[in-house]
């Protein structure tokens, strides 16, 4: 008897592969596996009718001559075997050592084995039924990736172009393709995508997941190909403990890692990009230590950097003028320079990067600068024999654009490799690296009104085949887990012509500037009836899905009253701190012009690149170690203010500003004389209405930023306790602090810096800083009450309510924190909440019915009533009619 078998845990290839044995050797008996892959079992639950295939159960109780082992290499237990039977092997993985020497073995370098049959069946011209073509069409498809896996060969297109002129329905495949998990297939897939364990190893990134599958009885492989869309390394290694031993398989997505050869360490097999092993009676943490191990040894580099370098690069002394470097970029035409020192032994020490863009701005600022002035610092290399991989990485968090190679052994730069050169090499990459995809931490941070209008905004823009990103903050903050709410969305194309077309698909209006490429949709005024015409789109099988767990309804008031909409665009300062020229430009021209790389980061929305992070210079590494850094060393020269900006991110997230940019901040303290104070205003308001103000203007402090604003302002531990108590304490309504408009921690921080000035000098203050008349007066009033309050206070009650009468709310209320005893707080308490809401009863329409005619008499009756209340000399409705009948005869 000839019977046909392929592997456990069978695939649609192993299936289609027992069919193609089967047609081409009629009489050979097809023996279904033990074990299937779901998707494998549903495929036969509805079409086994129309299939040859029979249960091992049923196989007859004859000897067995014949066997024919498809789509794997390991001989399968089998009742009634000879043990001189013939045996025929068929498949597509790497042959495998030590096989039996009377074994007859066929392997072919194709995608799949089932591309093996389907050419024999061509060959003799088959005719074949539906769902015998559907089959084989699977067994290709899924080994392939649908014919996108870097191992598919021509044979496998070819193949599959003969299925489908025998029928195959594309329809019914893709019933079966990628088919969801079960329960218990997704319990394993959520327990295994918490806690992934995630290794560089040869610059390569590669995931190992583990966990406890001994209740389980679904197959494993699904689990792993989702793991690994979820996770998107360079290989996954999915390590289980099952009731059978350490079930281990593995996935490549990168040529340079072989799976095959490291699963076949641990006994198991496979090919390049997919394999699988089982080890026995191991322990899962003793397996994966030994996995770790071994990857050292079977990760290699595919290329070097000494293949990919340029020989002989030109090289500047810390002391190079700017005008000799301009010369040399213009006559080779390079764009960045190491800047080196060269000891006595001849070995070079990198201090730097002198880029064009630097020597550019220096040259058109005409500042008379040299190489060490202008530099990117940093001692950043490679060596030789690194791999591109590790210099990929190297770019990224640097920012550098040109890398100088180092000889180990000498210490001298004999080379360079630039981005150009990489990006020449990583031909099917893209110029940045894999980065996470954040979709689900959008998913979760965004309310889901706000979601809904995001993604349809994301298909407006797909639909014009324009980049949408969400950039800066918003994506710093999400990935610092304290997402907010507004976010900036930039597009690689038009953004106005997709603001009108949002306006005309859904309704609202749009205002923009076109030269600066920016628009606003106003959508205040047609909330509701926006979420009506989004929330049927958003259940579109077209659009992304939104993860419905756990999430309320759309609300109306969830959505913002605008959405502004930006071209990505460049800039360039004619002078120092001057406005910027704008020019239209990439995402990353557009994330280059920003202050800080923590704040250069980018979320794609567009199609399939949902939830793709960009980052091209570097701010997820500066993120992850805590740094506040600028782009360029020019960055404080074309907007000063950025100095206080770094000042604020590096309290408020409790990071460091980087040495390099600690030194340029020193360099440039002097031009924020020549800045504006709107603009200087505008930076202190935002210190001033964080919650660790007072650890932000204290760091001004240290680095004389304080003082380079106007000399005047001078910190010290009083204001730092007043500042930080204004963070801390919430006034009641009583004190009427809500004016419309006002920013209740900015106005009170102006008035404790200014409040215990000199008149002149707290108005110098408040002209440099432009601040409000309104404000000013607030100032004014609280530096007059500190100086005169101890006087005040130590007056009767009638005197300290009629003075403090005249105080405006925030400069009462300013000196009420500010008191420097409790007697102090106490008495303006009283004022606040009892005594400036005492009356007399009698008020001018008694006085008239007396007889007294309107006119100042009515005020000094009436005050004088109250003054009495105030002091404790009336206490009664009849104690004050006695005393106005005294008051009216002087009247």
């Amino acid at each position: 008897m000839h019977i046909i078998l392929t592997h456990e845990q069978a695939d649609f290839d192993a299936l289609a592969s027992l069919l193609g044995a089967h047609l081409v050797a009629e009489g050979a008996i097809p023996v279904l596996p033990r074990k299937m892959n779901r998707n494998v079992r549903a495929f036969l639950t509805l079409y086994s009718m129309e299939l040859p295939f029979m249960d091992p159960r049923d196989i007859p109780g004859q000897p067995i001559d014949q066997v024919t082992l498809v789509d794997t290499q390991s001989m399968i237990s089998v009742r009634g075997l000879k043990s001189e039977a013939k045996v025929q092997v068929i498949d597509h993985h790497p042959l495998r050592e030590e096989l039996p020497t009377s074994w007859q073995v066929t392997t072919a370098e194709t995608g799949a084995t089932a591309t093996i049959f389907a050419e024999i069946l061509r060959e003799h011209d088959f005719n074949l039924s539906t769902i015998q073509a559907t089959l084989l069409l699977l067994g290709i498809y899924e080994d392939t990736g649908s014919l996108t896996y870097t191992r598919t060969t021509a044979r496998d297109l070819n193949a599959a172009s003969f299925l489908l002129d025998r029928g195959a329905s594309l329809e019914i495949a893709a019933d079966f393709l990628n088919h969801p998990l079960s329960i218990q297939q997704q319990e394993l897939y959520d327990r295994l995508r918490e806690k992934p364990s995630s290794h560089q190893i040869h610059g390569h990134t590669i995931i190992i997941a583990c966990g406890d599958a001994q209740e389980m009885d679904e197959e494993l492989s699904t689990v792993a190909h989702k793991l690994r869309d979820l996770l998107d390394p360079d290989a996954l290694f999915m390590l289980v403990t099952t009731r059978g031993g350490v079930q281990m398989i593995a996935r490549s997505n990168n040529e340079d890692i072989d799976v095959a050869r490291i699963a076949d360490h641990f006994g198991g097999g496979g090919h390049e990009r997919a394999a699988a092993a089982l080890i026995r009676d191991r322990e899962l943490e003793e397996v994966c230590e030994e996995l770790l191990e071994n990857l050292k040894y079977q990760v290699q580099p595919a290329v070097t950097v000494a293949q990919i370098m340029s020989r002989g690069p030109q090289l500047l002394s810390p002391d190079t003028p700017v005008q000799e470097a301009a010369i040399r970029m213009q006559r080779f035409g390079y764009e960045g320079y190491p800047v080196v020192a060269q000891d006595p032994q001849g070995k070079h020490t990198i201090l730097g990067l002198l880029t064009r863009r630097a020597v550019d701005r220096a040259i058109s600022h005409k500042l008379n600068l040299n190489a060490s002035s202008l530099m990117n610092a940093g001692q950043v290399w490679v060596y030789p024999e690194d791999s591109i991989e590790d210099l990929q990485r190297l770019m990224t968090d640097s920012g550098w654009g040109q890398i100088p190679v180092l000889n180990p052994e000498t210490q001298q730069v004999i080379g360079i490799v630039t981005r150009t050169d990489l990006l020449k090499t990583l031909t099917s990459q893209a110029d940045y690296p894999r980065s996470p995809n954040l979709a689900n931490r959008l998913e979760i941070a965004l309310p889901t009104a706000r979601l809904i209008l995001l993604k349809a905004v994301a298909r407006s823009a797909h639909d014009q085949r324009a980049a949408l990103y969400i950039v800066g903050g918003f994506v710093r903050d999400l990935l610092l887990d304290r997402p907010s709410l507004d976010f900036d969305l930039v597009v690689e194309g038009d953004a106005i012509r997709l603001a009108k077309t949002l306006a005309q698909d859904y309704g609202g209006r749009v205002t923009s500037h076109a030269r600066f490429g920016t628009s606003k949709w106003h959508i205040n005024n047609i909330r509701t009836a926006l979420l009506e015409k989004l929330a049927p789109e958003s259940e579109d099988n077209s659009s992304p899905k939104i993860n419905n767990t756990n999430r309320s309804a759309p609300r109306p008031e969830d959505l913002p009253d605008s959405l502004d909409l930006i071209s990505a665009r460049t800039e360039f300062y004619t002078y120092p701190t001057a406005l910027p020229t704008i020019e239209r430009g990439s995402i990353k021209l557009d994330l280059h012009r920003r202050d800080f790389t923590i704040n250069t980061l980018a979320l794609r929305l567009d199609g399939h690149h949902y939830g793709q992070l960009h980052d091209y210079w570097g701010g997820l590494n500066d993120l992850n170690q805590g740094l506040v850094r600028v782009l360029h060393s020019l960055s404080f020269v074309d907007d000063p203010t950025r100095m206080l900006r770094a000042v604020r991110f590096e309290q408020r997230f409790k990071f460091q500003i980087e040495d390099r940019t600690l030194e340029l901040i020193k360099d440039a303290i002097p031009l924020l004389e020549r800045v504006s104070g709107d603009r200087i205003r505008h930076e202190l308001d935002h210190i001033l209405e964080e919650d660790l103000a007072y650890k932000m203007l204290s760091r001004l402090d240290d680095l004389d930023l304080l003082a380079a604003i106007q000399t005047k302002l001078v910190w010290d531990n009083w204001l730092s306790e007043r500042i930080q108590e204004v963070a801390e304490t919430e006034p009641e309504e009583e004190w009427n602090l809500d004016s419309t408009g006002v920013k209740l921690r900015s106005w009170l921080g102006y008035i404790f810096l200014m409040m215990r000035l000199s008149p002149t000098s707290a108005r110098k203050v408040a002209k440099r800083l432009k601040l409000s008349r309104s404000l000013v007066d607030e100032i004014m009033a609280a530096q007059q009450l500190w100086q005169n309050l101890p006087s005040i206070l130590a007056g009767k009650t009638s005197q300290i309510v009629n003075r403090l009468d005249l105080v405006p709310p925030f400069a009462l209320y300013a000196n009420y924190l500010a008191s420097p005893d409790d007697e102090g707080r106490r008495l303006i308490w009283e004022y606040v909440f009892n005594w400036r809401m005492v009356g007399p009863l009698t008020n001018g329409h008694k006085l008239r019915q007396l007889g007294l005619p309107p006119g100042p008499a009515y005020r000094n009756i009436l005050r004088t009533l109250r003054d009495a209340w105030l002091d404790g000399k009336i206490n009664s409705t009849e104690e004050e009619n006695s005393l106005l009948e005294m008051l009216l005869p002087k009247e």
